[in-house]
């Protein structure tokens, strides 16, 4: 994890846990995972697709809370998720995946997608150096991921768990 300090100077960021996904020579990529938007329709997040085999009204009565992923491609659907499930879309990250298609949202509302997963709009990114430089300036720290912290601790509770388990800087 990725754990916004006392230091971020970045309001948007405050108290945020970020989920690394990649960081390498090109820059670095991860999703927020305790910044929950609300409950929304998974009707209305689909509502311009054309799929004539997608029972439209019945997903407007599917509610399923949405996170904000990061301020990056923050129209873009991201659904982070356990490796249980897969399909075109899915990327694997280790110990988990990610997928961003209409076929995961329908199999998580006729609850034949992941076991756990969250749904969030947008995603973290830093430029080449960039996020290192944070770190640097103590803005971030970082811990070791929990799945139980990602999936199932209370999302107001999830900085302070992430926090109090981040590595000591030497």
């Amino acid at each position: 994890f990725l754990i916004a300090t006392e230091k971020i100077k970045d309001e948007r960021f405050e108290k945020t846990v970020i989920l690394m996904l990649d960081h390498n020579k090109k820059g670095a990529l991860g999703v927020v995972i305790n910044k929950p938007l609300g409950k929304i329709s998974l009707g209305s997040l689909i509502s311009k697709t054309e799929d004539k085999s997608i029972n439209k009204k019945e997903l407007y009565k599917i509610k399923i809370p949405i996170y904000w992923g990061g301020p990056v491609d923050d129209n873009k659907i991201i659904i982070l998720h356990t490796k249980d499930y897969k399909n075109k879309s899915t990327k694997e990250y280790g110990t988990l995946s990610t997928s961003n298609n209409l076929e995961t949202l329908v199999a998580i509302a006729e609850k034949k997608g992941p076991k756990k997963s969250l749904v969030m709009l947008g995603l973290a990114a830093w430029n080449t150096g960039q996020l290192d430089g944070e770190i640097e300036l103590e803005r971030w720290t970082l811990s070791e991921s929990s799945m139980d912290l990602i999936f199932d601790a209370e999302d107001k509770k999830k900085w302070q768990k992430a926090i109090k388990s981040s590595f000591i800087r030497l």
